[in-house]
């Protein structure tokens, strides 16, 4: 039982996590990451994490004890929900606020 709870609390924290990587990645957007934030470092990362989310669901061998491995994921997806949410994430400010990339005069703005 010790297996599927750890597992199922790694697949929903993994998964969780994973989530907004690629999904910035997919809009070509940056977001902070330890590959640098770009946009095919974000689609990469977020990719890697999802499929690490499923085989840590598979080898959790959820049928065994499908309530604990619920309670477990659905833990696991509620504590980096958080732990995004709180600002604590790489690459945050000390407020909380991610870094905003730098752009050159007239890049993607509208000049006044």
């Amino acid at each position: 039982m010790w297996q599927t709870i750890l597992f199922s609390l790694l697949a929903g924290a993994v998964g969780a996590n994973a989530t907004p990587h690629f999904v910035k990645g997919i809009t070509k957007e940056t977001y902070p990451n330890v590959f640098g934030g770009s946009p095919v470092s974000n689609l990469v990362a977020g990719w890697s994490g999802l499929v690490l989310a499923a085989l840590l669901a598979y080898w959790a061998q959820a049928d065994r004890h499908p309530v604990w491995a619920f309670a477990s994921g659905a833990l696991g997806v509620l504590l980096m929900g958080l732990f995004h949410a709180l600002g604590l994430v790489l690459g945050t400010t000390s407020k909380g606020v991610a870094h905003q990339p730098v752009t050159r005069q007239g890049e993607g703005q509208a000049t006044p």
